[in-house]
């Protein structure tokens, strides 16, 4: 058993498509805003249909914020070390400190040639690669005196001059599954990243055995190597083998993966946005809460590293949820407070339709009641972002966005680049929202009105809301246009999200109060 005591972290691993390169991009700001602590994207720059992952994550931290960056992993035989160490501390830089170094000592080594690259035999490329962290690292210290000089058997330096020096400690974390290569982990590494699919039962726990036997011999401590993980998995409403059945059974089998083998950070390889969203609302904070749960009962690990708490989106203050149980009908909507923001009215809320009132002997079990929890939790995601966007707003028309954060290398604030910035992120707001309603239109309310008539004026009546909501969109996105060009028009757009915010809050209310109870009650997945 082992636990290293580090802070968990969840993050995602998103296919870097050239087909459609605003669904990479898209996912990634995703991620940021459901609340996900790190983005990565596969390095292979042999393959024409990816996009290049350097160029990729440059881009990707210009349109987040928060959330940490990484290679997943770099493939070092066509980056040069030196290049490699310039591109990363400049992109920590301006991020802000965000961004990670995961390493790999190359594969696919007919395609590595065909870029130029030099092929190398497994043992030479694990030389090679310790022979780039050396340079890295020289390159990084910007403090030392006197050039870099590393006269490697593959790598060579002579006199480079040091830095930039990167906005905080990068970490770098090693694909490794050898033994020679979690030996390298061991003795220079920040943190040991493999795929959980290319692992046996047992190798987490031999790798662990590896790494930290290398890391005492090099006089570090075990717990100076974070271990990640790469994830994949299916939920389904059953089980059906390793991280393929419902949220409860991923919660245990992850809480199992960091109690037993110290994982502490799980990154979920999945292109659809539904995965994120569960993964993120329903996942981690439960593996959060019974991991902590667990090392309470225990004994936190003598000089554990202190927890670092992941920056999440914090929706609207709502009234304190129950954790669902079995017995009782726990999944609390959340109520309309009746505030308004805006004289418009763009429905009557009075003619809404209610559904069957809920027979006061039946039960429920957690699992009948996950879909309704999972509903609760998209929706508390889009209160969070709707927040942001009136923050937003109000940096704007205070002139106190700090572009040099979101975009700092483009220039310095200006009006204008603040209303680029609030257009990005309402445009991506929007786009989420959209996909969220065509999802419940499409899959889960012709369901409802199969398995209860009684339910389907409540449909009717939420599909048409849909689509006054995305009127409504349309409405800030025309705001957000005549915005930009024309200095006086925050008040139109204030006015227009204003009017945003009154209906997406009163649908969302409106939605829960109607199907979480028959989500529970007629098993819809």
């Amino acid at each position: 058993m082992s636990d290293y005591g580090h802070d968990l972290l969840f993050g995602s691993f998103t296919t870097p498509g050239s087909d459609d390169p605003e669904r990479a991009v898209g996912l990634a700001v995703l991620a940021e805003q459901v609340g996900l602590d790190l983005v990565t994207f596969q390095d292979h720059p042999y393959q024409p249909r990816f996009l290049d992952t350097w160029t990729l994550l440059s881009y990707v931290a210009a349109r987040t914020d928060r959330v940490q960056l990484s290679a997943n992993v770099t493939n070092l035989p066509l980056r040069p070390p030196a290049v490699l160490a310039r591109s990363v501390a400049s992109l920590d830089l301006l991020s802000g400190g965000r961004v990670g170094l995961g390493l790999g000592a190359g594969a696919f080594w007919e395609a590595i040639e065909a870029m130029g690259g030099r092929r190398l035999t497994p043992g030479q490329g694990v030389r090679a690669l310790e022979e780039a962290i050396e340079i890295i690292r020289q390159l990084w210290d910007a403090e030392a005196r006197g050039g870099v000089r590393v006269d490697g058997e593959f790598h060579r330096v002579v006199g480079a001059k040091r830095g930039p020096a990167p906005a905080h400690e990068v970490p770098i974390w090693l694909g490794a599954y050898k033994p020679r290569m979690l030996e390298l982990t061991g003795r220079r590494a920040d943190g040991w990243l493999p795929s959980l699919g290319y692992l046996q039962p047992g190798d987490l726990a031999k790798g662990n055995e590896m790494v930290d036997d290398a890391a005492r011999r090099a006089g570090r401590s075990p717990r100076d190597v974070r271990r990640l993980l790469n994830i994949s998995g299916q939920f389904a409403s059953a089980g059906r083998g390793p991280l393929h059945g419902p949220a409860e059974q991923w919660v245990r089998e992850l809480a199992e993966l960091a109690l037993g083998d110290g994982v502490s950070a799980f990154i979920l390889a999945s292109d659809d946005p539904d995965d994120l969203r569960r993964f993120a609302g329903e996942v981690a904070p439960a593996v959060r809460e019974l991991v902590a749960t667990e090392r309470e009962r225990g004994t936190e690990p003598e000089t554990a590293p202190a927890p670092v708490s992941p920056v999440v989106v914090t929706p609207p203050a709502r009234p304190a949820r129950a954790t669902v149980t079995g017995g009782a009908f726990a999944v609390v909507p959340t109520p309309d407070d009746g505030r308004r923001l805006s004289d418009q009215r763009v429905w009557d809320e009075s003619a809404r339709p209610t559904g069957p009132a809920p027979d006061p002997s039946r039960t429920y079990t957690p699992h009948e009641q996950a879909t309704g929890q999972h509903l609760v939790q998209v929706h508390d995601g889009l209160r969070g972002e709707l927040a942001q966007i009136h923050d937003l707003i109000e940096q704007v028309a205070a002139g106190e966005i700090d572009a040099g954060t979101a975009r700092s290398h483009i220039n310095t604030m200006t009006m204008r680049q603040n209303r680029w910035t609030l257009g990005a992120y309402c445009e991506s707001y929007c786009r989420i929202v959209t996909t969220h309603h065509t999802i419940e239109d499409q899959a889960l309310f012709p369901r409802l009105r199969q398995a209860d008539p009684r339910l389907r004026p409540v449909v009717d009546r939420l599909e048409q809301e849909h689509h006054v909501i995305h009127d409504v969109l349309e409405g800030v996105d025309r705001a957000l246009v005549a915005y930009v060009g024309a200095p006086d028009g925050l008040a139109e757009l204030r006015a227009a999200v204003n009017l945003l915010t009154d209906a997406l809050l009163s649908h969302l209310s409106y939605e829960e109060r109607e199907l979480v109870e028959p989500l529970a009650r007629l098993g819809v997945s």
